[in-house]
């Protein structure tokens, strides 16, 4: 039995892990799917300070108040920022990490840096893609079933984690037992930054020929992935 922590990405809540959640379960595996701060069912709390790092001191104290241990900590787009941070603050607790098709930045880099995203709709607190956005572009290649659960679920996200540096003072710096799952058909994270990531890391390196939502489009594949590592 293995403990796996899964980071969803921006737009996103725990929910988008459900497919691969449910497969993992199966096999007799402890699989917790946080919602972060601001984000999902979540989206009334949204407020000014919700950054990158508040979101992954919210995901240590977790472990902490779980009592969980020998984690695997799994990441997707910008939850890869939170995997980093989180696995920096809670390095006792975390026994492997999987990052995939997902952002890892260098500290003080901030996502603008490495996704030039073609739209946005802000406000004050959030930013996020229009509704035709979701269903032309970013979930287009899914089954039209599937498109339009996810659509009905993404929500802005907070507004902070998409334009500020991010604080990572000794994550880079550390070994790691780690794999980095690259997705083909997506666009961002490009895969240049993906190699970056697993050359630093001395991760194994796995490869998916789907889009940037893995976890909807080939949940079986991408569960076996990261129970293997």
């Amino acid at each position: 039995m293995t403990v796996f922590v899964l980071i969803h990405g921006a737009y996103q809540g725990g929910w988008i892990w459900k497919p691969v959640a449910e497969r993992l379960a199966a096999q007799g595996h402890v699989v917790v799917t946080p919602t972060l701060d601001g984000c999902a069912e979540r989206k009334p709390q949204v407020r000014p300070g919700i950054t990158t790092e508040s979101h992954a001191d919210e995901i240590a104290g977790l472990l902490f108040y779980q009592d969980l241990k020998d984690v695997v900590l799994v990441g997707t787009s910008t939850g890869g920022m939170v995997l980093t941070r989180t696995a920096e603050l809670a390095r006792e607790r975390i026994s492997r990490v999987v990052l995939a098709d997902a952002l890892a930045l260098l500290d003080g880099e901030a996502l603008p840096d490495i996704v030039k995203r073609p739209t946005a709709v802000d406000t004050e607190l959030t930013s996020g893609p229009s509704q035709q956005d979701f269903e032309t572009r970013l979930f287009a290649g899914l089954e039209p079933a599937m498109r339009r659960w996810a659509v009905e679920r993404c929500t802005p996200h907070p507004i902070a984690v998409m334009r500020q540096p991010v604080r990572l003072e000794r994550f880079w710096d550390q070994a790691w037992n780690a794999s980095v799952i690259w997705c083909k058909r997506s666009t961002n994270p490009p895969q240049a930054h993906q190699r970056r990531a697993a050359d630093r890391l001395k991760a194994r390196w796995h490869e998916l020929d789907t889009g940037h939502y893995p976890m909807l489009s080939e949940p079986e594949a991408l569960a076996r992935l990261i129970a293997q590592g």
